[in-house]
């Protein structure tokens, strides 16, 4: 299989500090300590405001702490801490570490599982699976919420310490406790680990209504994606294509100036591809420089894990150029980061622009809506099939139910989607153990028919022609 995941380009959310907890003591001690001669007598530090006060703090826990600490983590902690109280999970502190595990991101390849993460609600969340990935095959989804790597919990961690957690070399595997959206109970989902090249342009051409039609998919907003995307777009264009469809679907962001110089390709000159507002409220305009509008139709794919560059990429598509843009609401982030470098080799990732649309308007977390919404069919959607237990007749549970809905969207049908395990779900999972080589005919689901229905649903999806949105593109433009 031809990998194709995105480059992990967009920026990172916050760290995430954990709260204050246990016994103060202090307040007064039993009389047996008291004699004893344990407790210590209150005492008074001189006053201090500002930053002199978070030095007197740090001096008194370093010198009067009753346990040896660690300077640097204390100064880690405050710094984070600040940037926690911001309440942004695209502002963070990276130390030297965290920092060298982003730029590798940003490299030729890296080893982990392909995925752009963030923090959400205090919890860190998948934003999109790269394309190909494994962490698209293994079923991981955008918004799908991570509670635990190889079963310790992700509460109280930051961002970076989860990241760290989940990458590694390849050919090993992590176990994720995920909760989806729609799933009452947690699932567990194992990946693989792999190299995961930074290929960011891909391109094709369809048949469509006796009409050559263009394709390009832009997986991230790399530093070389608009000179790639350019090299796509002439040799297509050099074909003769009728038409052109841009897909950023699942694209987690990137660079700015790479959209902007894409921008510069195919939004018609002189008009705004995107607005950078500063905090004083001043607005800067990046304008097209296109020379002439595209002779042929333009349309954009869109979906819940298009991001910020993706998500200006398609804004400006559908104000400032008027073309259609077709699928589901994006995702909904209005800002944009940069990189200040600390000199001891850590980072401070601030949010410090609002991006405004073509017609000015701050699209943050409300998303970039398409003119024809098209939802993928329901299977697309599905939670990963992980029974703790073998499922079998009279079972009840949410499990069963997606076992269920998965067997209707393999062709099985099982005539229910409600959880509850009757002979006509046992009938569908026969049906498809018997069309798969290696499985028992039981018509139980165990740990190797789970897997095999997770597989065979996962290429389902990624067979185009099962494709929804862009079947509804394809027929869109041809009539154009």
């Amino acid at each position: 299989m031809r990998w194709k995941p995105k480059a992990a380009a967009a920026v990172v959310g916050a760290a995430l500090i954990a709260g204050t907890g246990g016994v103060f003591a202090g307040m007064g001690m039993n009389e047996e300590a008291s004699t004893s001669g344990s407790q210590s007598e209150i005492e008074s530090e001189p006053e201090a405001d500002g930053l002199d006060k978070v030095e007197q703090v740090y001096q008194i826990i370093n010198e009067k702490y009753m346990e040896d600490v660690d300077e640097q983590e204390l100064i880690k902690g405050a710094l984070e801490g600040m940037v926690d109280e911001l309440e942004d999970p695209h502002s963070a502190y990276m130390d030297r570490e965290t920092t060298e595990e982003f730029t590798q991101s940003l490299e030729s390849s890296f080893e982990g599982i392909g995925a752009e993460v963030s923090m959400v609600d205090d919890t860190v969340t998948i934003v999109s699976p790269f394309k190909d990935s494994p962490a698209e095959e293994a079923g991981l989804r955008p918004n799908d919420q991570i509670l635990e790597v190889d079963g310790e919990s992700t509460e109280g961690d930051s961002l970076h310490d989860t990241v760290l957690k989940i990458r590694g070399e390849k050919g090993t595997t992590v176990v994720l406790t995920v909760r989806r959206q729609g799933t009452e109970q947690p699932f567990k989902v194992e990946v693989e680990r792999d190299e995961i090249p930074v290929e960011t342009v891909y391109s094709d051409i369809y048949q469509e209504n006796g009409k050559k039609i263009g394709y390009l998919e832009l997986t991230s907003f790399a530093e070389e994606t608009a000179s790639e995307f350019e090299t796509h777009l002439n040799e297509l264009e050099d074909k003769g294509i009728d038409g052109l469809i841009i897909d950023v679907r699942g694209n987690p962001g990137g660079f700015l100036t790479s959209v902007e110089e894409i921008g510069d390709l195919v939004i018609p000159g002189q008009e705004t591809v995107v607005q950078i507002e500063d905090p004083n409220g001043e607005i800067v305009r990046s304008v097209s420089a296109l020379h002439e509008k595209k002779t042929y139709p333009i349309v954009g794919l869109i979906d819940q894990g298009s991001v910020s560059a993706s998500e200006i990429l398609a804004a400006a598509l559908k104000e400032a150029g008027g073309y259609e843009l077709v699928g589901e609401t994006t995702y909904g982030k209005g800002t944009v980061q940069q990189s200040v470098q600390l000199g001891d080799g850590s980072e401070l990732k601030l949010s410090m622009f609002k991006w405004l649309t073509s017609d000015g308007n701050w699209i943050n977390e409300e998303g970039v809506s398409p003119t024809v919404e098209v939802k993928q069919p329901d299977y697309f959607y599905s939670a990963v099939l992980s029974p703790e237990d073998e499922l079998s007749k009279d079972d009840i549970g949410e499990q069963v139910g997606i076992a269920q809905k998965m067997l209707e969207g393999l062709g099985y049908n099982p005539g229910r989607t409600d959880g509850y395990f009757d002979q006509a779900t046992e009938d569908a999972v026969r049906a498809f153990q018997q069309s798969t080589e290696g499985l028992e005919t039981s018509g139980v689901i165990d740990e190797n028919t789970a897997g095999e229905m997770n597989q065979a649903l996962l290429e389902l999806i990624q067979d185009p022609s099962n494709d929804k949105q862009l079947d509804a593109a394809l027929d869109l433009i041809s009539t154009q």
